[in-house]
C-alpha cells in the first residue's frame, strides 16, 4: 500500500491526478433519483470493447480469401484451443449490443432524454445504432458459409430498388455483378478497419455532448422535476445535492456489466447453436441456392417490410422515413414534457410502433 501510495503520489504530482479524480468520479455528481436504465451505455463501452478484442484475436487466424475463409474458421471452431469460445463471443456479442442498444435507445425514448438540449445526443446515438447494424452486416459475410453467403446477396440485391443509382450501388457494394471474392475483401476492409474506428469516433463525441450537457434528470421517481430544464443559452445541467459517481453508480454500473455477461455467458455456454441455422456450417456455394435464407433476427422486420409491399422500392421508402422520424425526433417533438405517462399520444406511438416491429419480425422468421 505505501508502494503505491508513493506511485499515486509521484503521478499526482506531474498530472494532478488526485483533482481529476475529484472532478471525474467523487466529485462528478448524479440526480438522486437516477435508475439502472443510465447505466446501459456503461454496458454498451464494454461490450464494444470485448468485440474489438475478440475481434483483434479472430484476425490472427481467419484468412479474407473465398478460397480459405470457411476453412480458417472451422479451423478456429474444432482445432484452435479455445478458438470456439473466441469466435462465439465474437458472434454473440455482435447480437447482445445490438439487442442492448435497442434498451438503451428505448429507454431514452421513454424517459424524454432526446429532447432540448440533448438533440445532438440523440442524433449521435441514432448514428451509433446505424454503424452497429452496419458493422454487423459486414462481419455476417466473413465466415463464407451458405447462410452468410446468401444473405449477403439478397441484403445488398435490395439496393437494387432505388431508381437509376440502385444497380451501380449494387455493383459498388459487392465489388462486381455478383457476391464474390471482391465482396468478401470490401466487407472484411468496411468490418475491420473502417466501421470500429468511424465507430469509437462517434462514441467520443457521444461522450463529449454527454458531459457538456449533464446527465439527464429521470422525469419521474421522488425527486421529479417540477419545471423542465430548458435552458434560454448554453449550461451545464447540475445537480446539486446529487449522489457522486465514484463509488455510488458506478457500483450500479458494475452489477449492470454482471448482470449482462451472466447472461452473454449463459448464452455462450448453454444456447450456441440458437444464432446459428444449419447452412451456417456449409461453406458457400454461388450454384446452390438454399430453400429458405432469412437476415439476422434485428433485420426481420426490414427483411417481412420489403415482401409485404409488392414493390420494393415503396417498402425501402416506408423503411427510410421511419429512420428518418426517428433520427429527427428531438427537432419534431419539441414539448417540453418529459414523463411518458404525461404524453399519451407518444406513448400510444411508442407501444404502437414496438408491437409492429415485434409482429413483423416474428411474422419474418415464421414466414
Amino acid at each position: 500500500m505505501a508502494l503505491l501510495k508513493r506511485v499515486y503520489d509521484w503521478i499526482d504530482l506531474r498530472i494532478g491526478a488526485r483533482e481529476i479524480v475529484k472532478k471525474e468520479l467523487t466529485g462528478y455528481l448524479l440526480p438522486r433519483n437516477i435508475n439502472e436504465w443510465y447505466s446501459l451505455g456503461s454496458v454498451l463501452m464494454v461490450i464494444f470493447a470485448l468485440q474489438v478484442l475478440t475481434g483483434m484475436l479472430l484476425m490472427v487466424y481467419y484468412v479474407p480469401d473465398a478460397e480459405k475463409a470457411f476453412r480458417s474458421v472451422t479451423f478456429v471452431m474444432n482445432e484452435l484451443p479455445y478458438g470456439w469460445l473466441i469466435r462465439l463471443c465474437h458472434a454473440v456479442g455482435s447480437n447482445m449490443m445490438v439487442a442492448v442498444l435497442i434498451l438503451h435507445m428505448l429507454s431514452t425514448l421513454m424517459m424524454g432524454s432526446y429532447k432540448s438540449p440533448r438533440e445532438l445526443n440523440w442524433v449521435s446515438g441514432f448514428t451509433l445504432f446505424a454503424l452497429v447494424q452496419g458493422i454487423s452486416l459486414t462481419g455476417y459475410l466473413l465466415p463464407w458459409s451458405q447462410l452468410s453467403f446468401w444473405a449477403t446477396t439478397v441484403a445488398t440485391n435490395s439496393a437494387n430498388a432505388i431508381p437509376v443509382v440502385g444497380p451501380y450501388l449494387v455493383e459498388f457494394l459487392r465489388g462486381g455483378k455478383l457476391v464474390g471474392p471482391p465482396t468478401l475483401g470490401r466487407f472484411f476492409a468496411v468490418h475491420v478497419a473502417v466501421l470500429p474506428v468511424v465507430i469509437a469516433a462517434v462514441i467520443g463525441a457521444h461522450l463529449f455532448l454527454l458531459k457538456r450537457t449533464g446527465i439527464s434528470t429521470p422525469p419521474f421517481g421522488s425527486l421529479e422535476t417540477k419545471k423542465p430544464w430548458r435552458p434560454d443559452s448554453y449550461s451545464y445541467q447540475h445537480h446539486p445535492g446529487g449522489i457522486p459517481f465514484f463509488p455510488n453508480y458506478a457500483l450500479q454500473d458494475l452489477t449492470s456489466i454482471c448482470v449482462y455477461f451472466a447472461i452473454f455467458l449463459a448464452v455462450v455456454f448453454f444456447l450456441p447453436n440458437m444464432l446459428f441455422t444449419p447452412d451456417a456450417f456449409v461453406p458457400a456455394n454461388a450454384f446452390k441456392t438454399p430453400a429458405h435464407i432469412k437476415p439476422e433476427w434485428y433485420f426481420l422486420a426490414n427483411y417481412q417490410t420489403l415482401k409485404i409491399f409488392p414493390s420494393e422500392l415503396l417498402g425501402l421508402s416506408i423503411q427510410a422515413a421511419a429512420m428518418t422520424f426517428l433520427a429527427l425526433l428531438p427537432f419534431i417533438d419539441r414539448s417540453p414534457e418529459r414523463h411518458p405517462l404525461k404524453r399519451p399520444v407518444f406513448l400510444a406511438c411508442a407501444i404502437g410502433g414496438i408491437l409492429l416491429w415485434i409482429g413483423l419480425s416474428v411474422w419474418g422468421h415464421f414466414s
